[in-house]
């Protein structure tokens, strides 16, 4: 059986039972309709939403300026796995992304799995999503005069923490003490998350052409307001003589650009990460690119420089324009610095408030646009019912996929929360990620042809474990207890998880020094899997036990059905 779970597709078999075709349409009716610039926009349209509109406050908070460093690693280990997909999806242009790739390269069940952890990326990454769409247009309302009730703002969990004292939120303690009851039920929901889950379902029902035409009127005008934000919040920064809110006094009466350590810049990480979750979307369009051996690998890229360069900006704006320890609790940050107690610009609130409303409405629609096309993927190969790849005959769209996405978007949104939601998303796509990096390095090197991006190769032989060796030698150096610390220990579940992960990433890297040496390694994917495996250890206990419960519940799913239904099962019978 242990065989049978790791049997792999070749590229040959994955492309051919995708029945590429190389007209508008293939077999399968999906519409080739996207050119570079749509790519782009789409993973501009990903990025570019609640990381940078609700959970940078949070970041902000915890890190400091310095969490501007933070966004440089996450921009750098984003960028070495953006090399990988764009490898992946040049040879395999096909809409199942990381999990087709790990089909190829790792097998069945590690396949199933990143099918399973993509599930954590879009569809439950959506719900935080939208409760912060739901943040920012309520507050959009109430600076029109109009007031939603607190217990149809608000999540049932968020409302009831409240309440029992465990979050501070007055509103959210009003919305428990105000909500009409049905017996001993409070009927509390966010009822807005909930209607702009429906509208963009709809949407991406409809089709991939009117998606794309929405997404980048929408990316032209978040992406102008943002670049107002940083020209605006900028000037003022200087004008105000601001600059000294960069190097904050600590609690030890020392001004720092990290007031609270380099730790506490990494306890940022799922946030900071967070920002960054979307631009692999892109992969999962392949086959309604136009030429998705240029053009995916082109759009992941461009978009990913971009969103990078903006989240540094912002960073530097947000931290200079207010003290870092002010953003705690803060939810719209790009609006809080302009409020009359920061810099006082009224009219650049409604601005801001409006541009979220924007942004994360096109965030939603690529993460509910992901999601259907890799269980679609699924479903040809037998891992899913064959009623997850039905296409629409008037939409040509996976439709049943589609509702279903909906619903799992829609349905937890009456009963879970955001920061659950936020810590969730955040590890599951790391590991995707970790994997595609992984995947990389078990298939042979593709061949440069003309029209097709290939992955330059840099031979890590050397360089990688001349990396490692003066990483260790650096932190040994500059905290001689480090390694020792390392072992000890404390009663906290968060310390200990945080010394684990950082010893197994220690030890990883050394075994991959090895193999680098031995097996010539390219030295792109070894870095990026090093990198994200590095923003793992920012993860906290909760986070990780979460992690496991989730995919010890995807492999009972994975025996129950694909083991058995498995389309190279059922050759191999």
């Amino acid at each position: 059986m242990a065989s049978s779970l790791f049997r792999r597709k070749t590229i040959d078999s994955i492309l051919k039972d995708s029945q590429t075709g190389t007209g508008d349409a293939h077999a399968h009716g999906l519409k080739r309709v996207l050119t570079v610039r749509d790519l782009t926009f789409f993973g501009i349209a990903a990025i570019i939403g609640a990381g940078s509109f609700s959970s940078l406050g949070d970041a902000v908070f915890r890190g400091g300026p310095g969490v501007v460093f933070l966004f440089i690693l996450c921009g750098i280990a984003c960028a070495f796995t953006a090399f990988c997909y764009s490898d992946f999806a040049s040879r395999i242009p096909v809409a199942g992304s990381a999990y087709t790739y790990a089909y190829a390269s790792f097998g069945e069940v590690i396949a199933w799995i990143i099918g399973w952890a993509l599930l954590m990326e879009y569809s439950i990454g959506n719900i935080y999503v939208a409760f912060s769409w739901s943040d920012y247009f309520t507050s959009l309302l109430a600076k029109m005069q109009i007031h939603i009730p607190e217990y149809l703002s608000c999540s049932y969990r968020e409302a009831q923490q409240a309440f029992a004292g465990t979050v501070k939120s007055q509103e959210w303690v009003t919305a428990w003490n105000t909500a009409p009851q049905m017996g001993s039920l409070r009927i509390i929901f966010d009822l807005p998350a909930v209607i702009i889950n429906i509208l963009i379902t709809i949407l991406v029902y409809i089709g991939i052409r009117e998606s794309r035409n929405f997404s980048n009127v929408m990316v032209v005008i978040k992406l102008a307001i943002v670049i107002l934000v940083i020209l605006v919040g900028g000037a003022l920064v200087f004008s105000n003589d601001l600059t000294g809110n960069w190097t904050p006094v600590n609690s030890e009466g020392v001004s720092s650009f990290m007031p609270n350590g380099f730790g506490g810049v990494m306890v940022a990480v799922s946030g900071v990460f967070f920002a960054y979750i979307g631009f692999d979307a892109v992969s999962v369009l392949a086959e309604e690119s136009k030429n998705p051996q240029r053009d995916l690998p082109r759009g992941m890229i461009w978009s990913l420089v971009i969103c990078t360069v903006v989240y540094i900006l912002l960073t530097l704006v947000l931290t200079g324009a207010v003290v870092y320890s002010k953003f705690e609790g803060i939810g719209d940050p790009l609006a809080f610095i302009f409020e009359k107690q920061n810099l006082n610009v009224p009219w650049m609130q409604i601005l801001v408030a409006i541009c979220a409303v924007i942004a994360m409405t096109s965030v939603m629609l690529v993460f509910q646009m992901g999601q259907p096309r890799i269980w679609m993927s699924m479903s040809r190969d037998g891992l899913l019912p064959p009623r997850f790849q039905t296409i629409h005959p008037k939409y040509k769209t996976p439709s049943f996929a589609t509702i279903v996405t909906g619903l799992l978007v829609g349905v937890p949104i009456l009963f879970t929360d955001r920061k659950f939601v936020l810590d969730f998303t955040s590890i599951g796509t790391l590991f995707a990620f970790v994997l595609v990096c992984g995947g990389v390095l078990l298939i042979p090197r593709a061949e440069k042809k003309p029209g097709r991006f290939t992955m330059p190769y840099i031979n890590g032989k050397y360089i990688f474990p001349l990396i490692v060796a003066s990483a260790i030698i650096l932190v040994a150096t500059l905290s001689k207890n480090y390694f020792n610390d390392l072992m000890n220990f404390d009663f906290s579940a968060d310390d200990a998880t945080f010394k684990i992960s950082t010893l197994i990433f220690w030890i990883i890297s050394v075994l991959l020094a090895v193999f680098a040496f031995l097996k010539n390694f390219s030295l792109i994917p070894v870095m990026g899997l090093t990198t994200c495996l590095y923003l793992l250890t920012g993860m906290s206990a909760s986070n990780w036990k979460w992690f496991f419960i989730w995919f010890a519940i995807g492999f009972i799913v994975y025996l129950l059905y694909g083991y058995r239904k498995s389309k190279l099962a059922l050759r191999s019978a």
